[in-house]
């Protein structure tokens, strides 16, 4: 739940587009709505942010206390987040720096805002820098869709999109192993949790996109399209295959720091491919009859009609 200071913060910031008086008075804030790592449920929290190269930087200082702000362990559970900066809202995934990136990153943030070194004083443990990233694809996605063919094509360039970055941070993950080879080896510090993080948000967004097809979309197109009947039975025994591959997914990234390189890249590969081809079927298949639906969805029509 919310401090009651939080929550009058977030209903003055959406009420004047991103203003807000009192001690945050001449202050940029974004609202932070994440999904707790427990319970499931959203929470937004008021943050202040810096801006740098493009990203939008957030601190866990939680005020500089001995223990990380909650929604830093929930932006580890589900990385994809929403964001509120002034009228704007939009999708990002959140991604912990690590080491050295971590280190420069936060140099930045105590730069533009002297405060955050404060906050670091008073505390043992190493304050968190995180990046929101917007993903760099959403400029090929229209601003809206006008259908429901074009609804998936938007969800399907996001997942394509983070998949290709899970494949580019493990290709510079390894590289960097390569480049110093031998016992002594550095971890490139921050690269597995980059690759870890969206992973993470590219399963999230694919088992909710297949449990909304699964449970409303394809029950009723499959009443109004017969003939399709076949193909959601494929679409649905593929998306089990998928969930289980995505496991496997999450299981082999997991243990990136230790994988055999060849071997690694192997097995992502192979689930890339796998994952790629169904949604290539659900967009062959599927795309010119969802064409003809609107998006959003309007009311049903009147009986008789």
């Amino acid at each position: 739940m919310p401090t009651p200071f939080n929550q009058s913060v977030v209903e003055e910031f959406r009420a004047n587009g991103g203003k807000v008086g009192g001690p945050f008075e001449g202050a940029e804030l974004l609202l932070l709505t994440t999904t707790g790592a427990k319970s499931g449920k959203e929470h937004t929290t008021p943050l202040g942010f810096v801006r740098d190269s493009g990203l939008l930087l957030i601190v866990g200082s939680n005020l500089g206390a001995p223990h990380h702000p909650d929604w830093y362990h929930n932006v580890l559970a589900h990385p994809i987040v929403r964001v509120e900066l002034g009228a704007e809202e939009f999708q990002a995934v959140a991604v912990p720096a690590e080491g050295e990136r971590r280190d420069l990153l936060f140099g930045r943030v105590v730069a533009a805002e002297p405060g955050y070194a404060d906050y670091q004083a008073r505390t043992t443990r190493v304050l968190p820098v995180i990046a929101l990233e917007r993903p760099a694809h959403e400029a090929a996605i229209p601003a809206e869709a006008g259908n429901l063919a074009e609804k998936m094509t938007q969800v399907h360039l996001w997942l394509r999109g983070q998949l290709r970055h899970v494949r580019a941070e493990t290709d510079a993950y390894f590289a960097a192993l390569a480049a110093h080879p031998g016992p002594a080896a550095p971890r490139t510090p921050g690269l597995g949790l980059q690759i870890r993080q969206h992973c993470l948000a590219f399963c999230d967004a694919l088992a909710f996109h297949h449990t909304s097809e699964d449970t409303h979309l394809f029950p009723v197109m499959a009443g109004h399209h017969p003939e399709l009947r076949a193909t959601f039975d494929r679409l649905a025994d593929e998306h089990r295959e998928v969930a289980r591959i995505q496991g496997e997914l999450a299981a082999l990234l997991a243990g990136v720091g230790d994988s055999d390189p060849e071997a690694f890249r192997t097995e992502l590969e192979r689930m890339s491919d796998e994952l790629t081809r169904h949604l290539d079927f659900e967009e062959e298949s599927l795309l010119p009859v969802l064409a003809h639906l609107p998006w959003p969805p309007g009311p049903p029509a009147p009986a008789g009609e």
